[in-house]
């Protein structure tokens, strides 16, 4: 009974040191898991800031199923670093485009601008004249056209980045007032300045001063092109996060079902075909704005007038 007793316990002490064994090798491979899971991760991170410092190059894997991954992961970052390195000379391709563009077009322009003046200045007869003046016209039109291309260009492949600075917009709206002022009283339009207060401190916002204007300059712009009668105003508004200025008009206004497609590039309403124009100083000005960390919101009625709200942040 004793003998049975003792071969008892040395068999619950064989089972506890087989339990305690496993349980050990378990740990251990566990630890060897987390140690391989540890390592793989780090070659993984190394090869992202590889990347990031644009000093990425493929190396050797061994067999295992953590090293294929790695390696098909070198292939990807390699894939996108070529990726990378192509989407920079197409840009840099762009860019002489835009300059030969800009550089190319610009004389020949501007002859045309100047003589067609001089002859007009010259020019005895109606019927010559009207052509000469036709052809002035159209010459300004293209003028425009490849300036505000080469704008557009320049902005979207980040040849040209807006800088916000903090300030005050009053200088701003007044330098547009001044601007368009002339504008709007050759159509016998009003254009309105609305601040509700010359404390310059209520009106900081953060903003590109050159670009900015150039954004809020089409939007006016516009808004004397398509009123006919009445009056534009431009109002400050100061609001908790961003400073708004709005440019209210009495036009022809846009169709509801227009207005998620106004911001679009050259996009232009059937209902103002008849008014020159080309459909991209909206898409430019949100452009703008946009990259300002800011937006524009437009609100219309048909045949009622237009309001354009851009805000400016703080």
């Amino acid at each position: 009974m004793r003998e049975f007793m003792y071969h008892a316990s040395d068999v619950a002490m064989l089972v506890f040191l087989s339990a305690c064994a496993a349980l050990a090798g378990a740990i251990v491979l566990v630890f060897i898991y987390r140690w391989r899971m540890s390592k793989t991760f780090e070659t993984l991170n190394n090869m992202l800031d590889d990347v990031a410092r644009g000093c990425f190059c493929e190396t050797s894997f061994d067999e295992s199923k953590l090293s294929a991954f790695e390696s098909r992961f070198a292939h990807f970052l390699l894939a996108s670093k070529l990726s990378v390195l192509n989407m920079e000379e197409d840009r840099n391709k762009i860019k002489e485009l835009i300059t030969d563009i800009s550089h190319q077009t610009k004389t020949p322009i501007s002859n045309m601008l100047l003589y067609s003046e001089l002859m007009m200045e010259n020019c005895e007869n109606e019927e010559s004249y009207n052509d000469l003046d036709a052809l002035h016209k159209q010459a300004q039109k293209l003028c425009f056209l490849i300036d505000s291309l080469v704008k557009l260009s320049r902005l979207e492949t980040g040849i040209i980045t807006v800088s916000p600075d903090r300030s005050s917009v009053i200088g701003l709206v007044n330098d547009i007032y001044e601007q368009y002022q002339v504008a709007a009283n050759q159509k016998g339009l009003a254009l309105v300045l609305d601040i509700c207060s010359q404390d310059s401190s209520l009106y900081m916002a953060k903003y590109d001063k050159k670009w900015t204007a150039e954004a809020v300059g089409n939007i006016v712009d516009n808004a004397i092109k398509y009123t006919q009668s009445g009056s534009i105003t431009i109002a400050v508004k100061p609001y908790e996060l961003f400073c708004c200025i709005e440019i209210a008009d009495t036009g022809t206004g846009i169709a509801e079902q227009e207005l998620p497609k106004i911001f679009k590039r050259f996009y232009r309403s059937q209902s103002v075909n008849q008014v020159q124009g080309i459909g991209i100083g909206l898409y430019l000005a949100r452009e703008i704005i946009s990259a300002e960390g800011g937006y524009i919101k437009a609100v219309s009625r048909l045949g009622k007038g237009t309001m354009f709200g851009i805000y400016l942040p703080k």
